[in-house]
């Protein structure tokens, strides 16, 4: 099976169009159109239904979608291996953070660890958990951050980070001089969350339904410094992890009387190629979390 019929194969289903594979692959549409009828040929298999405005997959065509994923992220595996062992490149950390850690965890350990190893390039994209799982199994990105309750068979993790998830209200508030809050008491307010898929909107539903209890959403946001002056203002309360607030003297955070931790891992493919760079990086990261010297680039993962 030929590798290129294969990339040109995954950006026509990818993109749902000849036209737009061949501008993302650089090529002549009619090169891409003759390499997947070929491909067609070969497997005695119609891959894609060509009578609609968009292209779409046949059933068998989704059969190999997978199939093409694994093997050309394989192959890309091998070369960054191959690479590294002649050191043609210095190395690129692509990792998946979620708004939260992002804004207030990750920056100190990201300078320091570019401080530390100037020739790696480091590429963020911010996402919730749910969508870093899914673009680290699609080789968007190399690692990522999840939660670490029930990360997917297809990851291998390791966790990094405990903390308590604490309830948000402004100094204020009648709740801001309680030693602890009950959930129905937290429920019974108006709240302003994350949207589904980040982990701090998982901590809330998982909560609704471990105590029979429904949240009182008033907003709906992912935007970190946008919940901080709802809260401010009064409009509505939160839960979030202490450090967002740590420097903010109008937010106090308050436990639960049930404490909910949170325990956060950084993930990558199992059985995928981890490269140099990126097992500098977690180990980088579990060293900062233990507080201790972090490892050089010949230690192993």
């Amino acid at each position: 099976m030929d590798l290129r019929a294969l990339r040109y194969f995954l950006a026509v289903a990818e993109q749902g169009s000849f036209t737009a594979a061949a501008q993302q692959l650089h090529t002549a549409q009619p090169a891409v159109s003759m390499a997947v009828r070929k491909l067609e040929d070969e497997l005695g298999l119609t891959l894609f239904h060509r009578n609609e405005r968009r292209v779409t997959l046949t059933d068998e065509g989704l059969v190999l979608l997978p199939h093409a994923r694994q093997i050309l992220q394989g192959v890309a595996d091998a070369e960054l291996a191959m690479h590294e062992l002649h050191g043609l490149q210095q190395g690129e950390v692509r990792i998946g953070i979620s708004n939260m850690l992002g804004s207030y965890y990750f920056p100190p350990i990201l300078m320091a660890f570019r401080e530390r190893y100037p020739g790696v390039r480091l590429s963020v994209v911010e996402a919730g958990t749910r969508a870093i799982q899914r673009m680290i199994m699609e080789g968007e990105i190399d690692i990522g951050v999840v939660v670490a309750d029930a990360p997917p068979a297809e990851l291998e993790s390791r966790c990094f980070l405990r903390d308590q998830m604490m309830a948000i209200v402004p100094d204020d508030h009648a709740l801001a001089q309680r030693k602890a809050i009950r959930f129905d008491e937290f429920f019974d307010e108006e709240l302003v969350l994350f949207k589904q898929g980040y982990f701090h909107r998982e901590v809330i539903d998982r909560l609704c339904a471990e105590h029979g209890l429904q949240a009182n959403i008033g907003f709906e946001t992912n935007l970190l410094a946008l919940i901080r002056q709802i809260v401010k203002q009064g409009f509505a309360i939160t839960t979030l992890l202490p450090m967002v607030i740590r420097d903010d003297p109008q937010l106090v955070a308050v436990p639960f009387t049930q404490p909910v931790w949170l325990d956060l891992s950084i993930a990558w493919r199992r059985g995928g190629y981890l490269s140099v760079a990126n097992r500098t990086f977690v180990e980088f990261l579990l060293a900062h979390s233990q507080n201790k010297e972090s490892p050089t680039a010949s230690d192993p993962l």
